[in-house]
């Protein structure tokens, strides 16, 4: 008798994602997307809120409280901008230019008493 062709090949060992694996990244991913999901609107509204002050810079004011007031009229405009409000913008004048800055802090919650604290600090260019 002649053995079967299945006891003459080399054992190899399975390969693969076990149930606790797959598990484990299920859950990672998910946290990870759910930061992100959670992080996206603050990280917009500093981008929003830079280009606005980009945008006043551009047209050269003329003094501080045109500056605030521009910045107010955006931000009706904009209503990604929460955090931010005229009075709260640092105004300086660098080799006669404008320099216009601003810096907030958010907190987010994760779950819990878990937060996640975000510095955001921005100036013109």
């Amino acid at each position: 008798m002649t053995p079967t062709p299945h006891r003459l090949a080399p054992r190899r060992r399975q390969g693969g994602l076990t149930l606790f694996g797959m598990l484990f990244w299920a859950i990672l991913i998910g946290f990870v997307g759910y930061v992100a999901v959670v992080t996206l609107p603050t990280v917009n509204e500093y981008w929003t809120t830079l280009r606005a002050i980009n945008k006043i810079a551009d047209s050269p004011p003329s003094t501080v409280g045109e500056i605030r007031s521009a910045f107010d009229r955006q931000k009706d405009i904009e209503y990604a901008i929460q955090a931010v409000s005229g009075k709260d913008l640092e105004i300086t004048k660098e080799n006669d230019r404008v320099v216009i800055g601003f810096a907030y802090d958010k907190e987010i919650a994760l779950f819990g008493p878990v937060y996640l604290l975000i510095k955001y600090e921005g100036r013109t260019r």
